[in-house]
């Protein structure tokens, strides 16, 4: 009853695809050709790609975009330095609480 029970596949399951054969390929040796002519030069090389083309739409989803990112970016710089600020000033409160603190008890020895 307590012995584990090791569950027994007979077949596996899914698709079982053979192993596959490698072949030994022939190395062919390569003879040099005469060189082909150079071509004509035209006088307008047509562009590999076409340029991208911006309708008004795209131009103003881009500046909007771009507007929002700047202001998040700003915001959030912002309040970091706003947090830095307050801490620091948290700091000062505290090290002149802790020095007049530290004052009064000397001057009552």
């Amino acid at each position: 009853m307590l012995r584990p029970k090791v569950p027994a596949m007979p077949q596996p399951t899914g698709l079982v695809t053979p192993p596959a054969v490698v072949e030994p390929t022939a190395v062919i040796q390569h003879t040099p050709q005469a060189p082909a002519p150079a071509p004509v030069v035209s006088a307008a090389p047509v562009p590999a790609r076409p340029a991208v083309l911006l309708t008004p739409g795209a131009v103003i989803a881009l500046v909007g975009s771009g507007t929002a990112v700047v202001l998040v970016v700003g915001a959030v710089l912002v309040s970091m330095l706003l947090a830095v600020a307050i801490t620091g000033a948290s700091v000062a409160i505290c090290a002149l609480v802790i020095r007049s603190l530290i004052n009064a008890d000397a001057k009552r020895r």
